[in-house]
């Protein structure tokens, strides 16, 4: 049984494609994402921030008004409310392009989430990101495309790779080299793995309910 999924928009580029929540679902509207969402008619359960991208405070059932002078970007306070309610799976959307601060930071968000148990996907028109810790990520045969690695902190230790062109057993990957930037799906079932570490995968295939539900 696949687990319920907190989505969150944000006021970047909105991909509407990746947008498919299910019953049991939660929707957080981060700030301007509040306006990515009510253009399509979305539920939304939630609208969170200090709103100044919006530009307006949304008359909305359930508003959470934040100071503008704090320490998280609205989409991480979107995903500590998420954490809150109890969902372990998030799909970020309207995070990748615009400011490339606010895509990192959205990136660091992804690695929040995943040293905690938790794992978050970062969806853009042409590109997915995750985070990966201390653990394994599976990727279908029918993946197409390039899939980079990066280590954005201390060493990723035990880093094994199946299944792609460019194989791995037992490495080390460090934040100041891009050895695992654009290898390639090839068709077969793969598998990304580190044994001590945070790592950042970025792919284009999307396939983002695939890997969400799994």
């Amino acid at each position: 049984m696949s687990k319920p999924v907190c989505w969150i928009a944000g006021a970047g580029e909105f991909y509407a494609p990746a947008f498919a929540p299910l019953p049991g679902d939660y929707v957080i509207a981060a700030d301007g994402g509040y306006e990515s969402l009510r253009r399509r008619g979305a539920t939304i359960d939630m609208a969170l921030g200090d709103f100044d991208s919006l530009g307006y405070v949304p008359e909305h059932r359930n508003v959470v008004r934040c100071n503008p002078v704090k320490d998280d970007t609205d989409m991480a306070l979107a995903v500590k409310e998420g954490l809150s309610r109890g969902y372990e799976r998030f799909a970020l959307l309207g995070g990748l392009g615009g400011r490339l601060a606010h895509t990192l930071a959205n990136l660091q968000t992804l690695m929040y989430l995943s040293r905690r148990g938790a794992r978050g996907f970062l969806a853009g028109e042409n590109e997915t990101a995750t985070a990966l810790t201390d653990g394994e990520l599976r990727f279908s045969a029918a993946h197409r495309g390039y899939l980079s690695l990066f280590c954005l902190s201390e060493p990723a230790c035990g880093v094994t790779l199946r299944g792609l062109k460019y194989e791995l057993t037992d490495a080390v990957l460090e934040s100041s080299v891009a050895l695992g930037v654009s290898n390639e799906f090839t068709g077969r079932e793969s598998s990304v793995a580190v044994a001590r570490g945070t790592l950042v995968a970025l792919w284009q295939d999307g396939r983002l309910e695939e890997m969400l539900r799994a």
